[in-house]
């Protein structure tokens, strides 16, 4: 299993020098594998086999290019293996229905990293400050705020420069021992969640807990202070420089916490459910709609879904996307189909006269039809508080309890996103839902 530690790193003035020193070599050496790679005709090989030609060029390139050999030999080598990680990101972009043209060469703010393949690094310490030793480079003081564990094996490190000045190390670990899931047949109705992601709330799940929507417009209107400050500035010059920092830190800030709230919220799920489904969402055809788009990319549910994928799948938890076409619309307990406008927020249906929040209604479709499609019937589940029978479809309401003695409560706790954002205090409230069945 993929997985990444991600530590700042506390460089001196002279060690910025140096980093910035082998990064621009780096995107220099990118620059010049890229105009060779284009070199070579298709028919010569693989991508992989084209670009592999490309790096054997290295040995003869250090005799005559001096700024090679202060590189360690395996960053030389990653920065022309890079083209191939490039064209290979092109192309699962294309296939998502995004245009995309081919690689171009690397301005020096548009490379901002380089990476350590196997070897040539080494955490030591120094005065009782933990350093990152780096061959041809520098010991470089880093913030480890958590231990890597011992049976795990460090594959690379990649140092980032971000457009703050500040400078990062991920390590990446790729032998990570990936936890076994239990067995569908196993897992409670209360271990199953199904979420809604949307803008007014941002998750809203079948246990009947709601989290709201980060709100982030003190932080926005900041940024746009800055940013028309930047546009007063002449370009290029040291007041503009020092003002593009202030608005990079701006961007930062918000991204962070961001961030930061989507990894609490998916952790969240990740751990205290065994089976969680989640709707997969056209995100790109939704930002390309005339209204809005400005939330929906501000809500980022693709960072969120793919958060809370790799989360399960680190926990050991089942996850599922599902088609999110109709969930809102169709009835959770009968499937009847009912129209209904952004502003109604409430679900109910004509047929079977069953109401409940409309969020909520959806977020038990989204569970329905994961369990669907992981091939998981009501027979197989230990619970009758499920509305969803062995096929995925609803059963009437009659055979069960009144909504509100059902995991289909009327009322619903709604937890601030601002909780979910404080440190070291728990991600979410327990819903009432979830008490009760606790009592």
């Amino acid at each position: 299993m993929h997985y990444a530690y991600r530590f700042r790193l506390k460089p001196t003035a002279k060690q910025r020098e140096l980093l910035d020193y082998h990064r621009d070599t780096c995107r220099q050496l990118y620059n010049h594998a890229l105009r060779e790679f284009n070199k070579i005709p298709e028919s010569d090989g693989t991508l992989n086999q084209r670009v592999r030609q490309v790096r054997d060029q290295l040995t003869d390139l250090k005799d005559w290019w001096d700024e090679l050999n202060d590189l360690y030999s395996t960053v030389a080598q990653a920065a022309v293996m890079r083209i191939e990680d490039s064209i290979k990101a092109l192309s699962e972009l294309k296939e998502k229905g995004y245009n995309v043209g081919s690689l171009n060469w690397k301005a020096p703010r548009d490379f901002r990293s380089f990476t350590y393949v196997q070897s040539g690094f080494e955490f030591d310490k120094q005065n009782g400050q933990t350093v990152l030793s780096l061959s041809k480079l520098a010991d470089i003081p880093i913030e480890c705020h958590r231990d890597i564990p011992d049976g795990e094996t460090i594959k690379e490190v990649t140092l980032k420069k971000e457009p703050t000045g500040e400078w990062y190390a991920s390590f990446a670990v790729d032998d990570k021992e990936e936890p076994s899931k239990p067995s569908l047949a196993e897992i409670d109705a209360d271990e199953m969640v199904g979420i809604d992601v949307g803008i007014l709330k941002y998750a809203h799940d079948t246990d009947g807990t709601a989290v709201g929507s980060l709100d982030l417009a003190d932080e926005r209107d900041r940024l746009e202070r800055e940013q028309r400050k930047l546009s007063r500035k002449e370009h290029g010059s040291n007041n503009w420089e020092k003002q593009r920092r202030r608005v990079a830190e701006r961007h930062q800030q918000i991204k962070r916490k961001r961030r930061d709230f989507l990894h609490k919220l998916s952790n969240y799920y990740a751990r205290e459910y065994n089976l969680v489904a989640v709707e997969d969402l056209d995100v790109k055809g939704m930002l390309e709609s005339p209204g809005n788009s400005r939330n929906t990319a501000s809500a980022a549910w693709d960072t969120f879904t793919d958060l809370l994928e790799y989360k399960c799948k680190r926990e050991g938890t089942h996850f599922v996307a599902v088609d999110p076409e109709d969930t809102t619309k169709e009835c959770a307990s009968c499937g009847v189909k009912t129209d209904k406008p952004l502003w109604v927020r409430e679900h109910s249906c004509p047929a079977c006269r069953f109401e409940a929040d409309r969020d909520a209604n959806a977020a038990w479709n989204v569970l329905s039809r994961g369990l669907t499609d992981i091939g998981v019937g009501h027979s197989e589940l230990t619970s009758s508080e499920s509305p969803c029978d062995s096929d995925g479809l609803r059963k009437s309401l009659s055979d069960f309890r009144t909504p509100v003695e059902t995991a289909l409560p009327t009322g619903t706790a709604v937890v601030p996103a601002k909780r979910v954002l404080e440190a070291g205090s728990p991600c979410l409230k327990e819903s009432p839902t979830a008490a009760s069945r606790q009592g």
